[in-house]
């Protein structure tokens, strides 16, 4: 229980493990989904591609949402897009590492789908039955069918209990066929898979490794801007309501005492306390600060400031008694 612990506080602590961590658990899962997952095909010649492609397709797109869901860098995303530009102006190259990042993690899971369920064959089986090369795989006089009869006849093959063509096409045959098309097309999406990994993950930062760590560098600040912001608040919020509670015993404490005791005295630190507040006291003061860091949001620019009592060495000369203030300045274009 204590190896879990512990490796849950390491993945809460590393934003990117956690997310790492997060992918692959959803990876997993969609193995297990589809495992668990009962296929049944309804063998109608309207029905079988849409039910195979549907299969195919929406629970990746449902599994490619969700690992958006569960990111929590979507709603920094989303703040940064849409908030006012005030006094810092926003930067389209954090927001596409941003986009990116998140858009690499939430496509493993429906990779994932895609793959096994192409290796598996049931999909593709049931999707393109009706599309099978009857002249080339079985009888190509077709007994006197109509094409509407004979879509009618092959739907039913991934049905055993209901196909009746044997005399067209063996069923075992035919299940065979678009079974090994099934294969060879996810064996081939895994390959693209990982190519595109590859070249993205080793080709990437020969191009563009300045801009890439420029870009790297502010979303990270802007993840941990956004939770030491909410700390900040939460820790204000927690003064302010202990104050709150403390002023109102005490106004309770003097009202029953009538006049006949001494005020209590203001318990311990009070004052320490009310520092927290940062002459933050009330309701609309709490308002307007909020309002403000979301319209006006501070400039990317710290300005540390150090005062030196000498100019030289041994603290004599023409610089002796004289303070000298130095501004040091950094700066971002962000």
């Amino acid at each position: 229980m204590d190896k879990f612990r512990m490796i849950f506080q390491f993945l809460q602590s590393n934003q990117e493990s956690f997310m790492n961590g997060i992918c692959g658990i959803m990876a997993l899962a969609s193995a297990q989904m589809y495992s668990a997952f009962d296929f049944n095909c309804p063998c109608l010649p309207c029905y079988n591609l849409a039910y195979g492609l549907g299969v195919l397709l929406v629970p990746p797109l449902i599994l490619f949402l969700l690992g958006f869901v569960m990111n929590n860098n979507v709603s920094v995303l989303a703040e940064e897009w849409s908030r006012p530009r005030g006094c810092r102006g926003k930067d389209p190259a954090m927001l596409r590492y941003m986009f990116c990042s998140m858009a690499q993690r939430a496509l493993v899971a429906p990779a994932v789908w895609v793959s096994v369920t192409l290796l598996d064959g049931k999909c593709v089986l049931c999707a393109f039955c009706t599309a099978l090369p009857v002249e080339a795989l079985g009888n190509g006089s077709r007994h006197g069918l109509s094409d509407r009869e004979l879509r009618r006849v092959l739907a039913r093959i991934p049905c055993r209990e209901l196909y009746e063509g044997q005399e067209l096409i063996a069923g075992e045959v035919a299940v065979r066929y678009l079974r090994c098309i099934s294969q060879a097309l996810g064996w081939c999406f895994v390959l693209l898979v990982t190519l595109l990994a590859f070249l993205v993950r080793a080709l990437r930062p020969c191009f563009t490794q300045a801009a890439f760590l420029k870009s790297k560098y502010w979303a990270h600040y802007s993840d941990l801007e956004r939770r030491l912001f909410d700390e900040t608040c939460r820790e204000h919020a927690r003064t302010f309501a202990r104050l709150c509670v403390q002023q109102f015993f005490a106004g309770v404490s003097q009202e029953l005492a009538a006049g006949a005791c001494p005020p209590p005295a203001a318990p311990d630190g009070t004052a320490e306390a009310a520092e927290k507040l940062l002459g933050i006291t009330d309701r609309g003061a709490v308002d307007a600060a909020l309002q403000s860091w979301h319209e006006r949001k501070p400039p990317l620019r710290l300005c540390v400031h150090a005062e030196t009592g000498t100019d030289s060495p041994t603290g004599t000369g023409a610089g002796a008694g004289t303070t000298r203030r130095e501004t040091v300045t950094y700066c971002s274009h962000v």
